[in-house]
């Protein structure tokens, strides 16, 4: 459908306003939500996490991306809701206990955002237990620790041993800037993304094989 190709590059471009009216547009002349999310919104993400990928675009034009489709999710989101459509997953999402840096944090969950899945944002300096409560509130099927610090680094293994001790099946992934493939496997996470755009693909390979 010409519109949703429309959809998407207008949200590739940023173009809050637009995506908004097109998404209303779509809706209006009887399209699928689903349709508009999947083959429009989701659809233009991708791109944008590609490119972000192979450094086509940067950090600013992946936020300016983002915001247009948080603008059209308001619009959408009701209507998905009526509809019954599920996101594909929940994600609970934060940056451990002693840590406060959270544009990382914040760029991978507008990104996991922009790919169909449900991200629950529990913010900065979290506690294990709060991972632990907010996974288990949620249903959520991963959880996702960022650290800026190799202080707060020791608090990735705290929270998976906390997660594991309460029962809670969830699959675990972990980033930052000084947080590496072999620190995840020493602490026994189940993932690493040293990027937003490789932690879609990594929650989404999780999510795939559960």
């Amino acid at each position: 459908m010409a519109e949703l190709e429309q959809l998407a590059e207008a949200l590739i471009k940023g173009d809050r306003n637009q995506v908004a009216e097109l998404t209303k547009k779509a809706l209006e002349e009887g399209a699928p939500p689903k349709d508009i999310l999947d083959n429009g919104l989701i659809a233009g993400m991708n791109v944008v996490g590609k490119r972000f990928k192979a450094n086509e675009v940067y950090v600013p034009e992946v936020l300016i991306a983002a915001r247009a489709m948080h603008a059209a999710m308001e619009v959408l989101e009701p209507v998905l809701a009526e509809a019954g459509h599920e996101p594909a997953g929940t994600v609970v999402l934060g940056t451990v206990k002693g840590d406060l840096h959270d544009i990382g944090k914040n760029l991978v969950g507008m990104m996991l955002t922009g790919s169909g899945l449900k991200v629950v944002d529990i913010g900065t300096d979290v506690p294990a237990e709060t991972f632990v409560e907010r996974c288990k509130a949620e249903g959520a099927q991963v959880c996702a620790m960022s650290a800026l610090l190799t202080t707060t680094m020791p608090q990735m293994p705290e929270v998976i041993k906390a997660l594991q001790d309460a029962g809670v099946q969830v699959k675990t992934i972990i980033g930052g800037a000084p947080v590496t493939q072999d620190f995840a496997e020493e602490i026994g996470a189940d993932g690493y993304a040293s990027d937003a755009a490789s932690a879609v693909d990594v929650v989404k390979d999780m999510l795939s094989a559960a």
